[in-house]
């Protein structure tokens, strides 16, 4: 079996992502023919995006979502990680996919669909010259991603506008990600297709998280049994799940932190903002209205909005992520995993409890976790499904 690795945050699943996942298995059939079998192993975030938001639906209903339609094993990036930048989002997503010990490729979607720029690209990050340029940009109060583009516009000239689109970005994180692990994984992309990332048409995962916001069920946009997962989560009352629902507990636990330097982002000023607008502010809207500025992305601030919620600091993210979550499998994902039983890198987490013998670092990272996805729940629309706890409970999903 030839295993290729996508990380992904499937917020919800649609259209595009199972277009992904079938050209992936396209191109590794032409590489080793029609008759080989193709695992798919997804790396996914928990019940918190990238972005800084709360995901639509909860993890291991997304998790289903993905075996449902072509994937075959699902683990999970945890809220720490999750809740990261693009480099270390993607540092975390190789790492724990390549500690399976039997993923051959890593795929991912880009604007581009050429991995030779992608290449370049990448390598112009690693460029001791580019981290001078880089650094450069950002002492003249830039953000970061304008100090990286400032950066690509000196070194690669016209080539430099790769760096202008949300999903190539991600992908020369993934490549560099590669890179300084030493991964034995080959990239491949996907040209993406379908709409922008952050559209209001089309593929866009935006799109029909506000459809599900309005009360609507973008069917058309979505792959049956992932529409008919999220009508299941809606009917049982925990979904859609918005950060609204929770506004006035997120004031609350953010009027009680005192450092925020030590939460992930806060630096060059920012924790100070924080601890200034924070105290005061009557709405999540007006704290982040406040804080930003020119040289502070807006994603950036809601990250660090959220791990301060949730109580997420540096130590959380200083090593690696100790362990392998499993979130859903179907049959294919249960033979990849008894496969990579034999010679996996991390300790593979199927049951909750084993994580009680794990070392310290498992431990607190699963205890964060846990505490992470007892605030989730507190979103949920029905009151008696917003019970604590449930992360020691639950197992994965077999479909």
């Amino acid at each position: 079996m030839i295993n290729i690795g996508i990380i992904c945050e499937y917020n919800p699943f649609h259209l595009g992502h199972a277009l992904h996942i079938s050209k992936t298995k396209e191109i590794i059939k032409q590489k080793h023919g029609d008759d080989c079998d193709v695992g798919v192993i997804c790396a996914m975030s928990g019940n918190f995006a990238q972005r800084g938001d709360f995901a639509i639906f909860n993890k291991h209903a997304r998790a289903k979502m993905a075996v449902l339609c072509g994937a075959d094993l699902v683990i999970e990036i945890a809220a720490p990680y999750a809740l990261s930048s693009a480099e270390g989002f993607a540092r975390a997503g190789v790492h724990l996919i390549d500690s399976l010990g039997i993923c051959g490729y890593l795929s991912f979607g880009s604007e581009s669909g050429n991995m030779d720029d992608l290449n370049i690209a990448a390598d112009m990050l690693m460029y001791d010259k580019a981290g001078a340029l880089l650094k450069d940009a950002l002492g003249r109060g830039l953000s970061y991603a304008l100090a990286q583009q400032s950066a690509a516009d000196a070194l690669l000239g016209e080539k430099s506008d790769i760096f202008r689109s949300p999903n190539n970005i991600l992908a020369i994180e993934y490549i560099k990600a590669l890179r300084e692990s030493d991964s034995k994984m080959k990239p491949i992309t996907v040209t993406r297709t379908g709409g922008k990332h952050d559209g209001d048409t089309g593929y866009s995962a935006l799109s029909l998280r506000r459809a599900f916001g309005k009360g609507q069920i973008p069917q058309k946009q979505m792959p049956k049994a992932a529409a008919d997962v999220c009508m299941e989560e809606i009917a049982s009352g925990k979904g859609p799940v918005s950060i609204k629902s929770v506004e006035q507990a997120i004031l609350s636990r953010l009027r009680t932190v005192s450092d925020f330097a030590a939460v992930p982002g806060g630096t060059d000023g920012l924790d100070r903002r924080f601890l200034r607008v924070a105290s005061e502010a009557s709405s999540i809207e007006e704290i982040l209205r406040e804080i930003k500025t020119k040289r502070f992305a807006m994603s950036r601030i809601r990250r660090m909005l959220m791990c301060a919620v949730l109580g997420i600091t540096y130590e959380h993210i200083r090593n690696p992520p100790p362990y392998i979550r499993v979130l859903a499998m179907n049959k294919t994902g249960m033979r990849i995993l008894n496969d990579s039983s034999k010679g996996a890198g991390l300790p593979i987490i199927t049951k909750p409890a084993s994580v009680k013998k794990l070392c310290k670092q498992s431990i607190a990272l699963f205890e964060a976790e846990s505490r992470a996805t007892d605030f989730y729940v507190l979103a949920y629309q029905k009151e008696s499904c917003r019970a604590g706890g449930s992360e020691w409970r639950q197992s994965p999903i077999v479909v």
